[in-house]
């Protein structure tokens, strides 16, 4: 176990922890199921030790493995995800269901955590032919997708990540301006998002959104307006105008 050092300085990070979360994050990077010898090389270590921490991960039910040993994120992980930003996550569901199940396709609530944009709530439509899961807990740099782009244009600019092209940068402040957040092919392959900022004060900064399969026909501009009514909805349920 690290100890503080001399004078409170904290000691060296532990490793075996620093593990576990790292294949929790390449598990929601994934969007699917993996196995051990793709966890193991993802964290460029042996089988070995890819397997234990997976054993115990799966343990506290963080992961789970089904009979072919194909591991995926656990259902406890919603249940921990459930107490971040519980306010904001009660007052968004409602909205998200009604987005989902009127527009056909999956709604989401992401959130800023340092440079990544994370889904912290989703919701899939009661009746689609298609629609694209998102799963909470999945996360990806801030500065690709729509929900990023939107978020970003809550921060000001003293505050963008490190990395910004001078195009993502035009775009945010377009975003700021009213222009609609929009994204093909940035996260996941023929996938297509449009998203609104979402900002209450003492949350973190924040987007609601909604993906759909890059083949099927979209108002974008009605896509946006609907998600408008919900923010105002939201922020309207924490006293915001």
């Amino acid at each position: 176990m690290a100890n503080a050092g001399a004078g409170g300085t904290p000691g060296p990070a532990s490793q075996t922890l620093s593990r576990g979360i790292r294949i929790l994050e390449v598990l929601a990077d994934a969007h699917r199921a993996l196995t051990i010898d793709e966890i193991a090389s993802g964290l460029d270590v042996h089988r070995s030790i890819a397997y234990r921490l997976v054993r115990t991960l799966e343990d506290h039910g963080l992961v789970s493995r089904d009979a072919a040993g194909l591991v995926t994120l656990g259902v406890r992980l919603a249940a921990l995800s459930a107490g971040v930003a519980r306010n904001l996550q009660a007052e968004t569901l409602p909205e998200l269901t009604a987005i989902a199940n009127e527009l056909g396709m999956t709604s989401f609530l992401a959130v800023l955590e340092r440079d990544q944009c994370v889904t912290l709530a989703s919701v899939e439509p009661r009746h689609a032919v298609a629609s694209m899961a998102q799963r909470p807990g999945a996360s990806h740099p801030v500065i690709v997708g729509a929900p990023g782009k939107a978020i970003l244009s809550l921060l000001p600019e003293s505050e963008w990540p490190d990395g910004m092209s001078a195009h993502l940068a035009d775009e945010v402040r377009a975003i700021r301006a009213g222009a609609i957040a929009t994204s093909h092919d940035e996260v996941i392959p023929t996938v297509r998002a449009v998203a609104a900022p979402l900002s209450v004060r003492g949350q973190r900064p924040a987007a609601i959104a909604v993906v759909h399969l890059g083949a099927t026909p979209a108002d974008e501009t009605a896509i946006a307006a609907r998600l408008e009514r919900s923010i105002a909805v939201i922020r309207e349920a924490f006293g915001e105008g």
